[in-house]
């Protein structure tokens, strides 16, 4: 069964989590406190962010907004992105995040990317004393592949310490974590927040029709999306889009929710505006004929054993 993530009064992770890492960045202060009231109006209780988003701004910002609600809320940062995944560098990035959110405790942290250069004994350790601590509740990784997680997943019994939740990149255009990912955290339990639902923007449409955003301004966004079949995905699923009278986002983010491994797409913006749409997604009913129908539109990747014949 799937470990339940739940807020301090026990209120389950919303079936959404929502990313601020627009958060004192492409969104200033008003339009990020404009999401967060937007995702809790739709009951979105679940939260991240990490400790380099935008320099730390993203976690102050947020941490403002929490207030009277924190009890009933899910807070996730992550931790190790730069600086290596050993003991002094988790700590010393984690009280740092914890300052600047405000909270003694949070309730997940995540080892943001795999250090090949640190022993995880290590690693796990020093998170098995944050939680011992009651600095933490729950344990994730992100940006992991399945070898090292289930690596993770060793070291960690060893200190009596679980891990709760993944964090990888999943999307339409993206579907690597369907051949091992996904499978892997549905055999461990692990609950799954899957990042980038949108593909960068990519799968709403507004390059195809001009406008600007992170494809365009990030070479690592361009790179990563810009491989041809893609931007004919995105172009079919916009077609689709119009057909059903609906937005290209909502379609992209339900396409996640709706995965049979149930991961819970991690959603963002610039603005209330832009977030409306993934918004959307929460009530959008996404029959198994119209998920079929949008999985055409991209490639199903080889299986592990990458024997095509056995794939169904």
């Amino acid at each position: 069964m799937t470990r339940l993530l739940t807020s301090p009064d026990g209120t389950p992770a919303s079936r959404f989590a929502f990313g601020a890492m627009q958060f004192g960045g492409r969104a200033d202060a008003g339009r990020s406190r404009a999401m967060f009231d937007a995702c809790r109006a739709a009951g979105i209780t679940h939260f991240d962010t990490a400790h380099v988003y935008t320099d730390g701004a993203s976690e102050t910002l947020l941490g403002g907004m929490i207030g009277a609600e924190r009890d009933g809320l899910l807070i996730a940062t992550k931790a190790g992105y730069v600086g290596g995944a050993g003991a002094a560098n988790i700590r010393a990035q984690f009280d740092e995040s914890r300052r600047r959110l405000g909270l003694d405790m949070v309730d997940v942290l995540y080892l943001h990317r795999f250090d090949p250069d640190t022993d995880l004994a290590e690693t796990m350790a020093c998170f098995a004393e944050l939680k011992q601590a009651g600095r933490i509740r729950h344990v994730g990784l992100s940006n992991f592949a399945a070898w090292q997680v289930m690596k993770a997943v060793g070291v960690a019994a060893e200190v009596d310490l679980s891990i709760d939740v993944l964090q990888p990149m999943y999307n339409l255009v993206k579907r690597q974590a369907e051949v091992e990912i996904l499978p892997m955290c549905a055999d461990q339990g692990i609950a799954v927040a899957a990042y980038s639902p949108l593909g960068g923007g990519l799968l709403t449409g507004k390059y195809a029709q001009g406008d600007q955003g992170r494809l365009a301004e990030d070479e690592r966004y361009a790179t990563r999306y810009g491989v041809g079949w893609m931007a004919d995905a995105a172009r079919r699923l916009a077609e689709l889009a119009a057909e059903l009278g609906v937005h290209p986002a909502t379609l992209a983010v339900a396409w996640v929710a709706a995965s049979p491994w149930r991961p819970a797409p991690i959603i963002s913006g610039r603005s209330a505006e832009q977030l409306g749409p993934s918004l959307a997604a929460l009530s959008l009913d996404m029959s198994p004929e119209l998920y079929a129908r949008i999985t055409a539109f991209s490639q199903t990747p080889p299986p592990a054993t990458d024997r095509l014949e056995e794939q169904s």
